[in-house]
Order: structure tokens, then sequence, then C-alpha cells
């Protein structure tokens, strides 16, 4: 069932109010329609600033029954539609709010557009691995850490918090090292951005998960992983509901990568040429920096020894433990290079 909003309850208006009653309250809600209910609490109709001003436009005034704007016959629900139902309705009617009846027709929420289309939120963790120095970005590196660099304005970090925030994720835990105070004193401890963030604090250099064998407590459901230099238009929830699905114990992103050969490449046994081909494609799978991962894998981690995402992942497999890929086809970036944050900003 889908969450009621809280505050639906603040639109109820009882029948044989007036106009006046009417805009009085509009102007105090949240939700722009007022539900009129009969005195057994039931729903009479809804009025919409918009059939105020109409009846006030046919000759209507302040002191005049509400009656006489009512809409009696409202689009409702009950509280067993899904939420992609709703949706399509709101789109369909045009709609930005649907009142939700129980049998007897008394009023027990309010649907909302907003509500309806914001994502579910979800329990799973966010690490995100923030603690490299990014040699190969100074000197844009040498007093500030790569994922505080500014793409349109903002920190890469904060795209992939914001970003993955819009998707639910809403408890974050940052890994850092170089110019870590940094990072700390620009996100805090989250509040400011509505979310809750924690940190790893890596005393060296961990590698690309070895962070994770600093964690006090275990995630008890699957948690994603990403690089804080990659910025993608992943579906993180996506991923997390693909990685759920398979029983696996580890889900990379991967990304196909093409790259052609600049000349015509000949082929040849010996001295006699058997194929040719102008200018090939080649492709091939890379790893796109994302990662979900089942706390149970965190059992191959030593605590504080540098271990790099590919050797948590070649010692799942040698343990017969399985790890699948997640083909991505969204925009994605690694900023890597001065000419990758440069690429980026413009794309952005």
């Amino acid at each position: 069932m889908i969450e009621l909003g809280r505050t639906w309850q603040n639109n109820i208006l009882p029948i044989n109010s007036t106009i006046r009653d009417a805009i009085t309250l509009l102007s105090r809600i949240d939700y722009k329609i007022i539900l009129v209910v009969n005195e057994d609490s039931s729903l009479k109709g809804t009025i919409s600033d918009g059939d105020i001003r109409r009846g006030l436009l046919r000759g209507l005034d302040l002191n005049s029954s509400t009656n006489s704007v009512i809409n009696f016959n409202p689009l409702t629900v009950d509280s067993t539609v899904s939420k992609k139902f709703i949706s399509g309705l709101m789109v369909t009617h045009r709609l930005l709010q649907i009142p939700i009846l129980d049998k007897q027709k008394h009023v027990i929420g309010l649907h909302v557009w907003t509500e309806i289309n914001s994502p579910d939120a979800r329990r799973n963790i966010m690490v995100i691995m923030a603690g490299g120095k990014g040699s190969r970005l100074m000197p844009h590196t040498d007093n500030c850490p790569k994922p505080l660099l500014k793409v349109s304005g903002k920190p890469i970090l904060e795209h992939i918090i914001l970003r993955a925030k819009n998707q639910g994720f809403h408890h974050f835990i940052l890994a850092i090292h170089y110019l870590g105070k940094m990072i700390e004193d620009y996100f805090g401890n989250g509040d400011n951005f509505d979310v809750k963030i924690e940190y790893l604090r890596e005393k060296s250099p961990l590698g690309t998960v070895g962070a994770l064998s600093l964690l006090k407590t275990i995630p008890k459901e699957p948690f994603v992983i990403t690089n804080g230099d990659v910025i993608t238009g992943i579906s993180y929830g996506d991923m997390l509901d693909f990685h759920n699905s398979q029983d696996a114990a580890a889900t990379m992103a991967v990304r196909t990568y093409e790259l052609q050969n600049q000349f015509g490449v000949v082929e040849t046994n010996g001295i006699e040429v058997i194929g040719y081909q102008e200018k090939p494609v080649y492709r091939s799978n890379i790893n796109a920096g994302v990662y979900v991962i089942e706390p149970s894998s965190l059992n191959y981690l030593s605590k504080s020894r540098p271990t790099d995402m590919p050797n948590l992942l070649d010692t799942l497999m040698n343990n017969n433990r399985k790890v699948i890929a997640y083909h991505i086809h969204e925009d994605w970036h690694d900023i890597g290079r001065p000419y990758d944050l440069l690429n980026i900003e413009s794309e952005i």
C-alpha cells in the first residue's frame, strides 16, 4: 500500500460550508484540493482553486454555498491500486491529486503527484571511494581532493550523492584519505543535503575496496559501491534490483568500449593474404567503477590491508562465489585526467 500523504486531513471541509470557508482553507493547506465530506465523513466531492474562480465568474459571492462549486464526480481510487497505475491516471486526466476512499466512501488518504513520482526510499547503503590522490589530475589536485573538483559548479562527489538521493538512497559512507578533512568539512554529516553521511578514514591508502575492512558495522543488505570520480546516468536502484534477482555475491557495472584501428588490417598466412578489414572496430567490456556487493563478501577482506576491487572479485570467483556483469548504456564519465575534466564540463 502506498504511504498516504501526512497532511491530507487538513484538506477536509464539512458540507454546507461557504466559498469564503473554502478560500480560507485553500490558503492554508499544502495540497491544493479540498475534500468536501458529508456528516458521516463520506466524500461528497472536491473543490479546486479553478472551481472557485469559475463560480465567482458566474456571479457567486463569498457567502455562497460550496455546493455551487463542488465537483460531485471526482476521480477516486481505493488503497489497493498500484503506484504505477495511479501515476498513469494522473497523466491521462491531468490531475495532481486523487482522493483515496474505503468501501464506505470515507476518505482515508490523498495521492499527490510529487509523492507518487518520488522514488521509493531504499535502506541500502551506498559507499563512495573518495580517498584517492588523483595524481593524473595534478596540478588540479595539488590542494583539492579529486572528488571535490567542480563540474558545472558542483563537486564531482556532490553530483554522485544527489543523483543517488534522487533515486531513493539516503545513507552514504565515504572512504577518505588524501585531503579527507576537506571532504568532511564540505559534506559534514549530510544534514545540508538531507542525507546521512558517515566516513571511513584511511590512515594509509587501502586501494579501491580495502577501506571496507574498516566498517564498524557490517551492512545487513546488499550495498552499492562507486568510485568517487565516476559521473554516470546509471540507475543505481535498477542495478541493485538486478543484483538481487541473480543470487550473486557481487555485481560489476560494465560498459562497451569501442576502439577503431586507424589503419586497414591485413590478415596473412605466411606471405599469402587471406583477409583484409578496413579500419576495424574492436569492442570490449570495461569496468565502469560501480558495484553491488553482498555483505558476506566482506569476509574475504583483511583488516586495514590494501585491496583493489579486481582482487576481491577474483577471490570471490576462486571461492566459487558468483560474480556477474550489469551492462550499462547510460552516460558514463571516468574523470581521471585533465582532458576528462574538460570534456565532461563541456558535455554537461
